[in-house]
């Protein structure tokens, strides 16, 4: 299995690099059906929240160059074959470092605990924020309720119109120009 940490302790000053930051690195199993792997890079540039196709591309090539050189140095931080996706965040963006949970403070937001807080595992409700190291959501059935953020094993912004609304668009420069290209036709 891969070490997550140590993966991210590579990983992040790869992205900082390019002037971005990382929001999470998973490990998971392969969208392909193929039975292997997928090593999952979340990143996003903080002056947008996003990233865009390029930047993903160039975030993608920097990993990869950086774990092969490890690799042919004898550090293998991920064993057997997998895949690696870099993506943004999205809109109903995964909360993984205490500034999220500040920073999306008053939307609302879904959470599952790795054991029961007040009789709860599971809360869906409005993001209330930090209190120090803890957690506060006002969860739609058990009200306010506070946690610390070591109790997370999942949390993410639910997509709501407010939280559209609140999201900067995505740069769709250029997104409307067409190339067309002329195929070349064998001859037979």
């Amino acid at each position: 299995m891969a070490d997550i940490a140590r993966l991210t302790e590579v990983i992040e000053p790869e992205a900082e690099a390019l002037g971005f930051e990382l929001v999470r690195v998973k490990m998971m199993p392969s969208e392909a059906g193929d039975g292997g792997q997928a090593l999952q890079i979340m990143a996003e540039d903080p002056k947008t929240g996003q990233l865009v196709i390029e930047q993903c591309a160039a975030l993608s090539r920097r990993v990869s160059d950086r774990l092969d050189a490890l690799e042919e140095e004898g550090t293998v931080l991920v064993p057997g074959a997998y895949h690696l996706e870099v993506s943004s965040p999205g809109i109903d963006r995964p909360l993984t470092r205490a500034k999220d949970f500040a920073n999306w403070a008053g939307h609302e937001a879904k959470v599952s605990l790795t054991e029961k807080v007040h009789g709860h595992r599971n809360l869906k409700g409005e993001l209330k924020g930090l209190d120090g190291d803890m957690v506060v959501i006002e969860d739609h059935k058990a009200g306010e309720v506070s946690f610390p953020r070591n109790l997370i094993h999942s949390a993410k912004l639910v997509l709501t119109d407010e939280l559209i609304a609140a999201t900067q668009p995505l740069d769709t420069s250029g997104a409307d120009e067409i190339v067309e290209t002329e195929e070349e036709k064998a001859d037979d």
